[in-house]
């Protein structure tokens, strides 16, 4: 990775588990068979890995991580489980080049599995925040979670969906922004997901179809809202030097950053402008790349609105300009920019925590190795991933060469 720590980090081995839906796997089994394929692509062996970075599966689930490396069979001289929702993998990819690059661990495994469709089913992001547990309905007590301010929240009703609908609300009354523009983002994502096999959705989506399906939150219709399936992914990370004697093509980490605003949405500082507005340059900078530089993004969708500001406050969007930007077909496979080439969290798959599904598909991506979703010749991609509720953002960028 570029910057204070000079040592070259890179992603040698990729995998994923079956998806979007897979009845009679746990979790954990998700994960196994994504570390397992991940191992496979890297030529690497289980006794290779010294370095463990999971966010275990579900928030009430804190001792996640620390099973699942049980479960894995591994016994890591550095332990990472830090958990930000849907952006821990971005972060984790951080932790794990940095400790990389600092000795701390040779091969480290990024990995993360989840039955959540065959759970919760579908209307996991509709049900109510529940006081002291936030996003999931398990039982949960104890002192961390005391005093949370969801718990000024859930008494109104408010749910994921009408979290980031407010969201949504706030950027169309500060900039003209129309539902038919966020649709154009659900569209995108649904062309894209043709080109992957194993997407949840792969039929052509329209601005009418998304404006006519049912309103779940004012004003994000089902369609502007992710999919919620089961699955896995699990990155194999190791030196430079170590990953161009190995099986595939080494991704190399540029640069990598993450910051929060908030917690619970009723904190949120501004609902217009996301954490990536507060790395984005550093990020940048540290890459030594620009914005122009880009060949692809995979950002984070859980709904149309998070992609919406992601592109804004990373600075590829005007802010406030957004919904003119995305609206002109730059996101499909064969755009401009090509965004979330394997249909996203919108199409594709989100077993409740995606962000490792970012990283996966910009290395298929810069491999030169997406099929017929690959962007010509990709030399740089950028990650951004979202956790909680537009609360903390990762940012990582990517390349082929170091």
């Amino acid at each position: 990775m570029r910057g204070a720590l000079q040592r070259e980090v890179a992603i040698a081995g990729i995998g994923l588990s079956d998806y979007p839906v897979a009845p009679g796997m746990t979790s954990e089994q998700h994960a196994a068979l994504a570390f397992r394929r991940a191992l496979d692509d890297s030529g690497l062996t289980k006794a290779d890995v010294d370095g463990f970075f999971s966010a275990g599966d579900a928030l009430p689930h804190f001792e996640d991580a620390e099973n699942l490396a049980e479960y894995l069979g591994i016994q890591p001289r550095y332990f990472d489980s830090t958990f930000t929702g849907g952006s821990a993998f971005e972060v984790l990819l951080q932790h794990a080049a940095l400790a990389i690059a600092a000795g701390e661990c040779e091969v480290a495994l990024i990995v993360y599995g989840s039955d959540a469709r065959s759970r919760h089913k579908r209307g996991l992001g509709a049900k109510g925040l529940a006081p002291t547990t936030y996003l999931f309905d398990q039982p949960q007590s104890g002192p961390r979670r005391q005093g949370n301010a969801a718990a000024f929240e859930a008494p109104w009703g408010s749910s994921i969906i009408s979290s980031y609908a407010l969201a949504a609300q706030r950027h169309m009354y500060e900039y003209g922004t129309t539902s038919a523009q966020l649709a154009e983002i659900a569209v995108a994502m649904r062309y894209n997901a043709q080109f992957n096999p194993n997407a949840m959705y792969r039929d052509p989506l329209s601005v009418e179809e998304v404006l006519a399906s049912p309103m779940l939150a004012d004003p994000l219709h089902r369609w502007d809202c992710c999919v919620v399936s089961d699955g896995g992914g699990a990155v194999i990370m190791t030196s430079g030097e170590r990953a161009r004697d190995l099986k595939t093509t080494p991704v190399y980490v540029l640069a990598a950053k993450n910051a929060a605003t908030h917690y619970n949405i009723a904190q949120m500082p501004d609902y217009t402008q996301t954490a990536a507005a507060m790395v984005a340059d550093d990020v940048f900078r540290a890459a030594d790349v620009t914005r122009d530089d880009i060949d692809t993004l995979q950002i984070y969708d859980s709904f149309t609105i998070t992609v919406l500001l992601q592109l804004e406050d990373l600075g590829f969007a005007p802010k406030g300009e957004g919904g003119a930007w995305v609206s002109d077909g730059k996101l499909k496979v064969g755009g401009a920019l090509p965004t979330n080439t394997d249909g996203g969290g919108l199409s594709a798959c989100h077993p409740g925590m995606r962000g490792i599904f970012l990283i996966i598909e910009a290395t298929r991506q810069l491999r030169h190795d997406a099929g017929d979703a690959q962007t010509p010749n990709a030399q740089l991609a950028l990650v951004s991933g979202s956790g909680g509720i537009l609360s903390h953002i990762g940012v990582a960028i990517l390349g082929r060469q170091p």
